[in-house]
């Protein structure tokens, strides 16, 4: 193989040796069980991939159809559900198995996350025996289909401010739904064009002339395929992506249902109209509510990492078979010009006229140049590292919605958490399916090769379940008010309000960035001499910049608050002059977040190869992002210019550190060989 400084990692390296299956395992977790019956399904519906090609888009809805009853009949697909309903009774087993699905068709993966996670998980989380006898059993098979109404034409982000109005009426002990305008139809709604039968219904509950808030009904739509009485739907028609998902617009005129309608875990309405709740905040009850429905985003999370895997998983595998121009060593080109001259002169001894023909020297690997390797294998490493912060995420939803007790402060942190990691996930999914395309040339751009779905499919993560930049203001809102206890009563003017009236000190004291960075000083190689090369490989030093970089941001978003309430000036307007701030100390918190998740997995490894590879991944993962904010740092006195050039060479060479090992990391991922396509690019 011919190769240059760019592909050769320097002297007195040792190569590690990568146990692909048992990498795999590490990966996999304790739901190897599940994740593997998970493939098995993918590769028996595996022709879904060309026919989301082929068919017409109402044939392809009902072909996805067929598929998500189908893996429902195999127990993929309910885990999350109660045993004594036919589920598994395992919530982190169906987060694992969801992430897999993502490997695969994404339509599939979509109509099953509304049909069982939104759709059920409303059922389940927010309705009480009695919503559970009547419903889960036929959900959970798949005989009985529907729908999540969340979102309207006039608002998704600001569920509170919903127009759907479902109005008590004690006479018949029945809710009326109605839609007022066009801005309060249901839209986008998955399932609701074709499949749907019920519909979860979120709508302002108005009891005896007062408005209680947003509430969930169960409201039939159809039977037997036909829309019902007083219900409109129409189909929002074809998408960017995911056509296999029959999304759709729903209305309401006076339609009627019974008072045990109300999903009531936390509210209930008497047959004489008296409205009961024993949480009496509306604000609390809100957040409360929404709270249980926290499993949707740590789900997208995972299935935008996976789809990353997959579109890095070829484009690596092509890398690593693609040859492109000479680009040989000096020494290379020596040896090639001596047996060049060897066999001229082999020639002439014996007779002959003709020059000895010169062989054309072997191009070079896509994945030998330093540029590719730049463009690829960063990426790798973050997705990597986003694999264990979404370990850590899933493990906290099991935990918290399996305990039999109830911790507002641990429902709080997770939330944020899933909200954080299902941001950066989805971000890091749709910049990697993009370059990832890019390093495949024309080739990538072929639907064969499955980028073109990859794209089309998975750009909706970043603004469903959430939209990312919103996610980042609730993660930055739990920083600031250190998930205090009121944390659901402050919306973004109370919040401004909370942190103005706490001194600066207060809110980093409270903070756990703080009670970290009291170590930073000795964690430093030289104290306070940040300029050593030394210790730059150091997860503690790396941890220390990041956690140096979340304290100060969100100390000067506090100062700024503080600033702007204390200059009288309205707290709307302070927020907003710092929303920018904001954002940044939310992502600089998950990215801290995402490293120690990694620093945590690589502790625990037994020595050996695949601890190394990973001690090499974690290290690219840390200095990349290190790098990729150096501005920062080096604005605030963390790097010196020597020690960010420093950052880069180490960038570079741990590049190529990886290099040799890059099919191996990807295979690790377990993603079959049927799921990739891309016969010419892969192999």
């Amino acid at each position: 193989m011919a190769t240059d400084n760019a592909s050769t990692p320097e002297a007195g390296h040792v190569r590690p040796e990568v146990d692909v299956r048992a990498l795999t395992a590490v990966l996999d977790g304790e739901y190897a069980e599940i994740r593997d019956l998970v493939r098995t399904n993918l590769v028996t519906h595996a022709s879904v991939l060309e026919e989301a090609e082929e068919l017409g888009i109402d044939a392809f809805r009902e072909r996805v159809r067929e598929i998500v009853v189908e893996l429902a009949a195999t127990g993929q697909t309910g885990m999350g559900f109660p045993r004594e309903y036919g589920g598994g009774g395992d919530l982190g087993a169906s987060i694992a198995a969801f992430e897999t699905l993502a490997f695969g068709d994404l339509s599939v993966l979509v109509k099953v996350g509304v049909q069982f996670g939104l759709f059920g998980g409303a059922i389940l989380q927010l309705g009480t025996a009695r919503h559970h006898d009547a419903h889960l059993r036929d959900l959970v098979t798949g005989r009985l289909m529907g729908c999540f109404a969340m979102t309207e034409s006039g608002h998704g982000s600001n569920v509170q401010a919903l127009g759907t109005l479902a109005k008590y009426d004690p006479a018949r002990q029945e809710f009326v739904l109605t839609t007022p305008d066009d801005a309060a139809r249901k839209d986008y709604i998955g399932n609701a064009a074709r499949h749907a039968e019920l519909a979860v219904v979120f709508a302002q509950l108005e009891v005896g002339g007062r408005v209680e808030g947003v509430h969930a009904f169960v409201v039939p739509i159809r039977s037997g395929g036909a829309t019902l009485p007083g219900v409109r739907i129409e189909d929002d028609g074809r998408k960017m992506g995911l056509n296999g998902v029959d999304n759709g617009r729903i209305r309401f005129d006076g339609v009627r249902v019974p008072r045990e309608a109300l999903l009531n875990r936390f509210a209930d309405v008497t047959a004489e109209g008296v409205y009961e709740s024993a949480i009496e905040s509306p604000d609390r009850r809100f957040f409360t509510m929404l709270g249980t429905l926290v499993q949707g985003r740590v789900s997208v999370g995972g299935a935008g990492v996976n789809a990353a895997k997959v579109a890095l998983a070829i484009a690596v595998k092509y890398a690593d078979r693609r040859r492109q121009f000479t680009a040989a060593s000096e020494t290379a080109a020596s040896e090639t010009a001596a047996s060049e001259t060897a066999a001229s002169e082999a020639a002439a001894s014996e007779g002959s006229s003709q020059p000895a023909r010169r062989e054309a020297p072997e191009e070079q690997l896509l994945l030998d140049y330093g540029l590719h390797q730049r463009r690829l294998l960063p990426l790798l490493a973050r997705t990597y590292a986003l694999h264990f912060a979404q370990d850590v995420v899933r493990t906290q939803l099991h935990e918290v919605f399996s305990g039999t007790g109830d911790d507002p402060r641990a429902r709080r942190l997770l939330e944020s958490r899933a909200a954080g990691t299902k941001a950066l996930a989805t971000w890091h999914a749709t910049r990697t399916v993009q370059e990832c395309r890019e390093a495949c040339g024309g080739a990538g751009y072929l639907a064969v090769n499955r980028f073109a779905a990859l794209k089309g499919d998975s750009d909706i993560f970043t603004t469903f379940e959430g939209d990312n930049h919103v996610l980042l203001q609730l993660v930055a809102k739990g920083l600031l008010t250190h998930y205090a206890s009121e944390f659901e009563d402050l919306d973004q003017l109370g919040t401004v309000r909370h942190v103005a009236g706490l001194a600066v000190e207060t809110v980093l004291e409270k903070t756990s960035a703080h009670k970290l960075l009291e170590r930073v000083r000795d964690l430093l190689p030289g104290g306070d001499e940040w300029d050593q090369e030394a210790g730059i490989l150091d997860p503690e030093y790396q941890l220390a910049m990041l956690r140096y970089r979340e304290e100060h941001m969100l100390a000067g978003v506090a100062r700024r608050l503080k600033r702007g309430i204390d200059q009288k000036q309205h707290p709307g307007a302070v927020f907003s002059r710092v929303q920018d701030h904001v954002i940044a100390v939310a992502r600089a918190h998950v990215e801290r977040l995402v490293l120690e998740a990694f620093v945590d997995k690589v502790r625990v490894q037994p020595e050996g190869g695949n601890k190394a590879a990973l001690s090499l991944l974690c290290d690219l993962y840390a200095l990349s992002t290190i790098e990729a904010d150096r501005a920062w740092f080096m604005e605030h006195g963390r790097l010196t210019v020597q020690r960010s050039k420093a950052v880069t060479r180490e960038v570079n060479g741990l590049c190529r550190k990886v290099r040799p090992l890059a099919v191996d990391l990807v295979d690790a991922w377990g993603i079959p060989s049927e799921m990739l396509r891309a016969p010419d690019l892969v192999g």
